[in-house]
């Protein structure tokens, strides 16, 4: 049973959200927002944006952005069986998936097909990685049907609900979190829990504010491109999950992470020291991090021009792009550190 608030919201968000076709989760962010008397726009990209007033009216403009899609596969071709031939959309790995049912995102009504790798009962297949030219979709449909049902070159999938998760694990007093995949929806859970404590406890923020939920991150920053170059803040702050590769230093507990340099850029430093000191204001630390083989809506806006002082931080999160492991507390510190840092910063 689902109870803690952060599992609860994300639980609702699971629906098919790949890069490209995010209306529907956009449609569950916009009735939440609905029903907490939130003012809201959606702008021509499809970006929902909240503009919140702050004590200081004169205060650097501070938008704190998290992307509502997903990695996936795209299709790049119907076979004369109907089978789809797929490549990756974001950054998956097929083997990350393994074989099973996904829900096709096509033009239409989604339709249900199964990833396939083929046989191992001879051929070599087993006995090396697996790339997408090794994947397929399995339809059951004629090239015809699929073309009828909205589905074709440039069509997306997911793996389907069902094989979604949440699951609760390990220690029951302090239990580790497992979905496919946080990313980036547990961003948007802690922006909507933000706004959702704001109201409730009649807080404003110190700065003037844009929470923005974005799209298309996962395909190069697209929606956030977007909100910074129009809104122009000085301050970009993206809400996002910190990945543990071999050698960093990061911990699955409940402390969240915060990014200091990834493959594109530094991260302002000041800005990380203050969102570092609102964590302990509100009884946790951030673990810092450098990537060199990652990037983030906050950089990919800073090498854009479009924001001058850039950060990300969130939960710290296993098995990156694929099956998510981190520590349920941290959804918690997460929302800690947001109200810290936007109520006295």
């Amino acid at each position: 049973m689902l109870i803690h608030p952060a599992l609860v919201l994300f639980d609702e968000l699971l629906v098919a959200a790949p890069s490209g076709r995010e209306e529907r989760i956009a449609g569950i962010v916009r009735a939440k927002l609905d029903a907490m008397g939130v003012a809201h726009r959606t702008d021509g990209g499809g970006n929902i944006l909240v503009y919140l007033a702050g004590r200081d009216r004169e205060g650097p403009l501070t938008c704190y952005a998290a992307h509502v899609d997903e990695i996936g596969m795209v299709v790049t071709r119907i076979e004369a069986n109907g089978d789809l031939r797929v490549d990756r959309s974001g950054g998956l790995h097929p083997w990350k998936l393994g074989e099973g049912p996904v829900e096709i995102v096509g033009d239409g009504e989604p339709l249900t097909g199964v990833l396939s790798f083929g046989s191992t009962h001879g051929g070599s297949l087993g006995e090396k990685a697996i790339g997408w030219g090794d994947c397929r979709v399995i339809t059951g449909l004629t090239p015809a049907q699929l073309k009828e049902a909205g589905v074709r070159p440039g069509s997306t999938a997911v793996p389907v609900r069902a094989m979604r998760g949440p699951v609760l694990f390990g220690q029951s007093d302090d239990p580790l979190v497992a979905a496919w995949t946080f990313d980036d929806r547990m961003g948007v859970v802690a922006l909507l829990r933000l706004l959702e404590h704001l109201r409730q406890e009649g807080l404003m923020p110190q700065n003037p504010t844009i929470v923005a939920f974005t799209v298309h991150e996962e395909g190069g920053g697209q929606g956030a491109k977007l909100v910074a170059a129009r809104e122009q803040p000085e301050i970009f702050i993206a809400i996002d999950g910190c990945p543990m590769p071999a050698g960093t230093p990061l911990v699955l507990d409940s402390r969240p992470g915060i990014w200091s340099k990834d493959r594109l850029t530094h991260y302002d430093q000041p800005l990380l020291r203050q969102l570092m000191a609102a964590a302990e204001r509100g009884g946790t630390e951030l673990q810092p991090v450098v990537y060199d083989g990652a990037a983030s809506d906050a950089s990919l806006v800073r090498v854009n021009g479009s924001a001058a002082r850039i950060a990300c931080f969130g939960h710290v999160r296993e098995n990156s792009h694929g099956y998510e492991v981190a520590r349920l507390a941290v959804f918690d510190t997460m929302l800690a550190t947001l109200v810290e840092f936007v109520v006295r910063n």
